[in-house]
């Protein structure tokens, strides 16, 4: 790789950024296949990467090759991604195993019906449970988002269990 090029894009010259990219996107998405293991999950590793690059190139010092710290790069972005996508799984499988819900955790359809169900709660039931559920956040870490007490997002939860209940036909009003 042309040491001009990276000096050139580390001074922030957008067009020999973009030879760079152009360069190595292939053998990051490659690295990145490699470990996601499917075409979709290594595209957006490889857009994730192209995008940290533009920050972390200003941070390349040269004292190993560029493709090793590429490598590196595209691992820990590999990681993040595989870790997110867990954490997603997660969150879902403890959204679906509340007694809440446990009805929409027959099929796909009944896990839509469910998300669209929670689209028809008050907006702010809908925040807290999709904050809680959704994103993995405590109930704390949600009220700081959602700019309230705990206390509330803890009633937020509360009222959206038991409309859910009446929306997802469990229960009588």
């Amino acid at each position: 790789m042309d040491e001009n090029l990276i000096e050139r894009a580390r001074n922030g010259d957008r067009s020999a950024f973009a030879a760079i990219v152009e360069q190595h996107y292939d053998f990051v998405h490659a690295v990145a296949w490699r470990w996601c293991g499917n075409a979709a999950d290594a595209e957006d590793v490889a857009q994730t990467v192209c995008l940290k690059l533009a920050q972390a190139i200003r941070g390349f010092r040269g004292t190993s090759r560029f493709r090793t710290w590429l490598y590196t790069l595209t691992l820990n972005a590999t990681r993040d991604h595989q870790r997110g996508r867990a954490r997603e799984q997660r969150n879902a499988a403890n959204y679906m195993a509340d007694p809440t819900v446990t009805a929409a955790n027959d099929n796909r359809d009944q896990a839509e019906a469910l998300w669209e169900a929670v689209r028809q709660l008050p907006d702010k039931q809908a925040d807290a449970v999709l904050l809680v559920y959704g994103e993995g956040l405590a109930h704390a870490a949600a009220a700081e988002v959602m700019g309230c007490a705990e206390a509330t997002v803890s009633f937020h939860v509360h009222e959206a269990r038991k409309r859910l209940k009446i929306l997802l036909g469990r229960e009588t009003v």
